[in-house]
């Protein structure tokens, strides 16, 4: 809205200042951070009113009592700074802006509905069955990857729409055709599920969250400048420059969010706020050419879905266990260590993970 607003102001002779993507992008933090302390109390209270309270899975020697009664579905505090923040500052006529909203907007309601049904249920187990969630996952990445494939509708030159780049490398490695469906498919939900199997832990999730948009955000300014895209040797990509909007307002969504969700948590984001992150991270990839990319700067949630199909698959399959516990985080409580030790360590991880993604820009 302000975007056109701005757009407007400079037509008829005023700034253009807000007109710029950096501008806008700061703007668009600032915006969804200060949504988020605003709306965030109001958010927690009601849930607390609506009796929408945790119940913890028990994981043995883990003590996870203490969380139980805390409000879940605090990914509405995401979904209504950074969501928000995007409709105020981004070009609302933009086909990356829809794909990225629509597909982090399905996920809040899939997540949303699996937390309503956990609470409703009484436990952990309760909510929308793993094959539903697969059948949620892979249903949208499909669309989306028919909507980027589709000459009609695809954002992408027509010679790009369907190859695929590797880091490192600066010419793309084949192109899938219509395989290029199936190939998003299974990129939405493994970004989703990944990002969702990390939320356990205080924080966990949030802050590698806004690296991993740190990252996409610098990557989208360098595709849709023709000048820094030619010089570093990645495609021009028309149109990325409102992603770098979207992923600021993303990004002081998730620190808005964090003031809340800071060890002792005042609410958690549960898989409303899990597998919505999830959705735009995986979408925004899929928009960037950059779905590679994200094994490196996503590293520890990829650890963390890593561990629990090791467990699942190769462990308990076979009757004994690999991990103490699954996912990562919980083998590290069971060694003892503190929740906000391992939080931070992660978030460490995360910081080193997004800087080495960054150097890479030169390395082609």
């Amino acid at each position: 809205m302000f975007y056109h607003l701005s757009e407007a102001l400079a037509e008829s002779g005023g700034t253009k200042l807000f007109s710029y993507t950096t501008m806008r992008a700061f703007l668009a933090f600032s915006t969804a951070f200060i949504l988020g302390l605003i709306a965030g109390r109001p958010i927690i209270n009601m849930l607390y009113r609506k009796g929408m309270r945790s119940k913890e899975r028990s994981y043995g020697d883990i003590n996870t009592q203490s969380k139980s009664g805390t409000p879940i579905m605090g990914g509405l505090i995401i979904l209504v700074a950074g969501m928000g923040s995007t409709l105020l500052w981004c070009d609302l006529t933009s086909l990356h802006v829809w794909i990225t909203l629509l597909c982090g907007l399905w996920f809040a309601l899939v997540g949303g509905y699996d937390d309503y049904h956990k609470v409703k249920g009484g436990s952990a187990d309760a909510g929308l069955s793993r094959v539903g969630k697969y059948l949620c996952q892979f249903g949208m990445g499909a669309v989306i990857g028919w909507v980027l494939i589709h000459e009609s509708t695809t954002p992408f030159p027509s010679e790009l729409k369907g190859y695929l780049y590797f880091p490192l490398l600066k010419d793309p490695i084949f192109d899938l055709g219509y395989m290029y469906i199936p190939f998003a498919a299974l990129v939405v939900s493994f970004i989703t599920n990944a990002v969702n199997f990390t939320d356990g832990l205080d924080g966990l999730v949030t802050v590698p969250s806004m690296f991993v948009f740190i990252v996409f955000a610098v990557f989208a300014y360098i595709m849709s400048n023709v000048n820094f895209s030619t010089v570093l040797l990645y495609p021009y990509l028309q149109g990325t420059e409102e992603l770098v909007v979207l992923c600021s307002a993303m990004i002081g969504g998730c620190l808005g969010f964090l003031w809340f969700n800071a060890h002792p948590a005042e609410v958690f984001m549960g898989d409303m706020g899990s597998l919505m992150i999830g959705g735009v991270i995986s979408s925004v990839a899929l928009l960037l050419k950059q779905e590679a990319l994200f094994v490196l700067v996503g590293a520890v949630f990829v650890a963390e879905l890593f561990s629990t199909l090791v467990q699942e698959r190769l462990g308990l399959a076979k009757g004994k266990r690999i991990f103490y516990r699954a996912p990562l985080h919980h083998t590290f409580q069971h060694q003892g260590m503190s929740e906000t030790k391992i939080v931070v360590r992660l978030w460490i991880v995360s910081a080193v993970c997004a800087a080495i993604a960054l150097a890479m820009l030169k390395v082609r």
